[in-house]
């Protein structure tokens, strides 16, 4: 049986799969995921199935949207949760200083243990300020009744725009209630937070933080003015991309059908 991620084979057909797995499945052990973590993994791999694994144009449009909204914002917030701090730190924080985004801890499952651990990852990963740990003070979003109401004072109550990947739809909804911009980074289309946020981005998240921060750096490099940004910003569609991300996974569905078997469409 394996057991550790350095057994894991190489050749294995789905080794990069299995490592994030086990990745997940450390983070649980540290605290850092919660146990619903893992089933969430779970359910976002059997979407990224659909979309063939891969990112797709429409999702880098999307992305290019996404971080032209964080540009623009006065007072942008990445919020974090388990799943996230461990599969992709060093993305996280290198995405958060290029954008001026500060990191913020915001959890579902409160666990005793969980925000320390998880702002350890954070720090090992670089990351300097932190909100929402246990040593800061916390506000509360009226609108909600789990442990996501509470909310860093310097974050994401008083943030204009919330970057929210692996989110769960009551804050997204709420966030979208108070006037706040949410982006979100989420494999499933058709879930409350995607259908909620203003932007989302339908890919995986370890995919998708490269290429943000690629964008963002190009955008830098070339000066990109504001009445760029906004235009970009502006000529988004929610709705019409989620229709093309649901189209997405009906064409590589049908693509599969007239192949007739998986691995055939896989070797090809």
């Amino acid at each position: 049986m394996i057991k550790m991620v350095d057994e894991l084979p190489e050749d294995h057909p789905r080794a990069e799969s299995l490592h994030i797995r086990h990745k997940i499945i450390e983070g649980m052990h540290k605290l850092v995921v919660a146990e619903a973590g893992l089933i969430a993994h779970g359910r976002g791999e059997a979407w990224d199935y659909l979309i063939g694994e891969h990112t797709n144009p429409n999702a880098i449009n999307t992305m290019k949207v996404a971080v032209a909204q964080m540009l623009l914002a006065k007072s942008p917030v990445i919020s974090v949760n388990g799943n996230v701090a461990i599969l992709c730190p060093n993305e996280l924080v290198e995405f958060s200083k290029l954008t001026n985004a500060p990191l913020e801890i915001n959890l579902f499952y409160g666990k005793k243990g969980r925000i320390e651990a998880i702002t350890e990852t954070l720090r090992k990963a670089g990351a300097e300020k932190i909100l929402g740990t246990v040593d800061r003070k916390k506000e509360k979003i009226p609108e909600l009744s789990s442990n996501r109401r509470h909310v860093d004072p310097e974050g994401i109550k008083i943030a204009d725009v919330v970057m929210v990947p692996l989110e769960d739809g009551d804050r997204t909804e709420a966030l979208i209630k108070q006037g706040k911009k949410v982006i979100a980074i989420d494999l499933n289309p058709l879930n409350r937070t995607s259908q909620w946020a203003d932007i989302t981005i339908v890919d995986n998240i370890i995919r998708a933080l490269p290429i943000m921060i690629e964008i963002c750096k190009e955008f830098q490099q070339k000066n990109t003015e504001r009445g760029k940004l906004t235009d970009i910003v502006e000529q988004f569609d929610n709705k019409r991309n989620l229709s093309n991300s649901i189209e997405v996974v009906i064409n590589y569905l049908g693509k599969l059908s007239k192949k007739g078997k998986y691995l055939e469409m896989k070797k090809n």
